[in-house]
């Protein structure tokens, strides 16, 4: 549990929404690691932009029958 407390955290989530505009170091996704990161995103569990654009999210096959959700920001 984080900090020794009895409570999992509860900020884990995605932050933006598709087609949101977003400004370069924003917090795009937190903590779930069924996003990866795609065009212009930087990150492992908590992902963020790397520059100033709109987010989109797109599916594809990994490996085998894996399908992932990338996030990616468009550049403006």
């Amino acid at each position: 549990m984080a900090g020794g407390k009895s409570t999992p955290k509860k900020d884990n989530a995605v932050k933006v929404s598709g087609g949101q505009a977003v400004v370069k170091g924003q917090i795009l996704v937190r903590g779930i690691s069924r996003y990866k990161a795609g065009l212009n995103v930087k990150g492992r569990a908590t992902l963020f932009a790397l520059c100033p654009g709109k987010v989109s999210f797109t599916k594809r096959k990994v490996s085998h029958s894996s399908v992932k959700t990338f996030v990616n920001v468009l550049p403006q």
